[in-house]
Formats: C-alpha cells, sequence, structure tokens
C-alpha cells in the first residue's frame, strides 16, 4: 500500500470514529469570529491544552489553509514537516478545533471536510458525474429550508451535508446523450 494510500485509510478509520455532529448539535452556536494563528493557540491554552509541536503545526497549516480544509491534505503536509505526526492526532486536533468555534465540518462525497467557522455559511452542491463542487448560499437555499420546517416541523441544518445532483454541464451533456439514443 503506498503512502498516501495509508494516510487515506488511516484517515477514513478515525474519521468514522470522530464525527462531532451528535454532539454538537446539543451545545449552544459559537459566534462567527475571524480566528488568527495566535488567538486560536490562546483559545486551546485557555482549555488547558498543553501545545505540543505536532498541535502547533497542525493548527498552523488549518491557519494557512484557504477553503476547503481536508483532514488528509493537512496530514500530508504536517507530516512532511513533522513525519511523525499521525491522521488520528490531525483529527482529534480538528475536532477540538470545532468544539471550541474555530471550525466546523460538513458530510462530502469524499468524506468529511472543514471550513473556518467565518465561511462555513453555505450548501455543496456536489456533481456525482464530473465531481464538480459549487456552492449555494444559506440566502439561496432559505426557500429549501422554509419548505421543510412548513412540510415536517423539522429545522434542517442544511449546512452539514453536500447536495449531490448533476452540474449544468453534467445535465446538459446527459440529456443530449439522451435525445441523440432517441
Amino acid at each position: 500500500m503506498g503512502e498516501d494510500a495509508a494516510i487515506l485509510a488511516e484517515t477514513i478509520a478515525v474519521a468514522e470514529d470522530s464525527c462531532t455532529c451528535k454532539s454538537l448539535l446539543d451545545s449552544r452556536p459559537m459566534e462567527s469570529t475571524v480566528h488568527d494563528f495566535g488567538n486560536v493557540m490562546e483559545l486551546l491554552r485557555s482549555r488547558g491544552l498543553r501545545m505540543t509541536p505536532q498541535r502547533r503545526a497542525i493548527v498552523a497549516e488549518v491557519m494557512r489553509t484557504q477553503g476547503h480544509i481536508s483532514p488528509t491534505t493537512i496530514a500530508r503536509k504536517v507530516q512532511g514537516e513533522m513525519p511523525g505526526v499521525n491522521a488520528s492526532t490531525v483529527y482529534r486536533t480538528l475536532t477540538l478545533l470545532e468544539e471550541v468555534g474555530v471550525l466546523q465540518h460538513s458530510h462530502l462525497e469524499t468524506g468529511a471536510e472543514y471550513h473556518r467557522s467565518e465561511e462555513a455559511q453555505h450548501i455543496h452542491l456536489t456533481c456525482a458525474r464530473c465531481g464538480r463542487d459549487d456552492e449555494l448560499s444559506l440566502i439561496e437555499a432559505n426557500a429549501l429550508s422554509d419548505l421543510i420546517a412548513r412540510h415536517h416541523g423539522f429545522a434542517a441544518d442544511l449546512t452539514h451535508f453536500a447536495i449531490t445532483g448533476l452540474c449544468e454541464q453534467c445535465a446538459e451533456a446527459t440529456l443530449a446523450a439522451g435525445a441523440i439514443g432517441a
């Protein structure tokens, strides 16, 4: 098994046991605050956590990452600098960052991914054919949320998952292929 495959396998195994969905549902919403490396480290210290070199490296990489934060990518980059860091350490640190309100995760086709809390207020639209990922703002999604609430009395957290379907190009190609075969 190659190194990347081993990292991915360990990351998936840890991810299946580390989703904080249920515990976070019972907690109060965190303020959306822009965080930097210094105040994140202070936030973790204030909770009595030790700032090990591994944790510092993971937090630094998370804070450098723009957009989606993939645990596998974080693990690979940190392991490039510190070969002894394993995926479970990355996941525990990402979970801590979520618990203190720095990150939020959602479940995508490729597994759990994280965003900084201040960037997480959107829904993922993932193409099942080409893998393209697009975003739908919560303002745009309010109609769906209202429909769910009206018909089911259910207050949906639409930021927590991806809606899978076909992007515009793949939908058009599917229609064109169907028209050709008819």
